[in-house]
């Protein structure tokens, strides 16, 4: 499949917060890396976003993080297409932010996305200061709103204040909450709101959203890209049976468990991931034979579908 016509900005589009393969002895497997890379682009998606939490950063080497985004500027490199290495730049404070920042425009990326603070319960002041820090490299920032994890809400008003002192252009917005996509629109006319939730992506691409950052397209990128194709352009009669089938997987992008159900789903569908790095554990019995159904369905769409509700503790509880 080839990917859509590319827009004008590099953030636009699915942009997949890549998985890093590993091997049984947990050490990072690059070589599949890149032929991953390789791998979602020719299944429709238009970038991709290396170090984010499904790339597991924060249990990697300085050397390792490094070299998963060479890596990724690599293999990309080689595309007949235009393909995105937009990376994750998130730290503990602004300065190792910033220097995530200078090594990722060194490596000739477009963008980057970066969380506020995220050990720290910052006040808005401190957020700005954060954000004032790392745009001083130059580079586009996409935002990345994720208070269920870093504690640190990027609301709609503080939002606002960055876009209004250039500061991000856009925003991957996790919440879940579809009604601030409205409410950021009007606060701050020109931020992009990305879709950052799977289990959300179609009402946020109804609502306009320009891009999604995604977690199940590592798996089944192809359905995934006909979902977003169909939804961006407004043709409910084919993105609603295709929302409905992927459902039972985009809901996992949302769980604690997200990153081994993800990997589990590559797996299924033939690709390389490989265990993850602790602190995380395999999935409990249960939560894999949910997984194993959820793929199962979005592929096929013939597969009876148990009772998940109980199963896999939400990251928004």
């Amino acid at each position: 499949m080839e990917t859509t016509p590319r827009t004008e900005k590099p953030w636009h589009g699915i942009l997949v917060a890549a998985a890093l393969p590993m091997r049984d002895d947990l050490s990072a497997d690059f070589d599949a890396y890149a032929e991953h890379v390789r791998f979602l682009a020719a299944g429709g998606c238009h970038g991709l976003v290396p170090n984010g939490s499904l790339g597991e950063y924060q249990t990697l080497t300085y050397e390792e993080r490094a070299r998963v985004v060479e890596t990724a500027v690599a293999a990309a490199a080689d595309l007949p297409d235009a393909f995105s290495v937009v990376p994750g730049v998130a730290a503990y404070g602004a300065l190792e932010a910033r220097r995530w920042t200078e090594q990722a425009a060194e490596a000739g990326c477009p963008a980057v996305m970066l969380l506020p603070p995220n050990a720290y319960r910052a006040d808005a002041d401190s957020v700005t200061a954060h954000y004032r820090e790392v745009a001083k490299v130059g580079l586009p920032i996409i935002a990345y709103n994720n208070p269920i994890d870093t504690k640190v809400d990027l609301t709609p008003a503080l939002l606002a204040r960055l876009h209004g002192e250039g500061l991000i252009v856009a925003v991957k917005e996790f919440t879940g909450d579809v009604r601030r996509a409205y409410e950021i629109a009007e606060r701050a006319p020109g931020l992009d709101v990305i879709c950052g939730s799977d289990d959300v992506v179609l009402e946020l691409a109804v609502a306009g959203s320009p891009g999604w950052i995604a977690g199940v397209p590592n798996a089944l990128p192809v359905e995934c890209a006909a979902l977003w194709e169909a939804a961006t352009q407004g043709d409910l009669p084919t993105a609603m049976p295709a929302y409905r089938r992927l459902h039972p997987l985009l809901r996992w992008d949302s769980k604690t468990e997200f990153v081994q159900a993800i990997k589990l789903a590559m797996e299924l569908a033939g690709r390389k991931a490989g265990p993850c790095r602790p602190p995380r554990a395999p999935l409990t019995a249960e939560q894999d034979l949910v997984v194993r159904q959820a793929t199962a369905h979005a592929m096929r769409g013939d597969v009876a579908l148990g009772d998940v509700a109980p199963l896999a503790r939400s990251r928004q509880s």
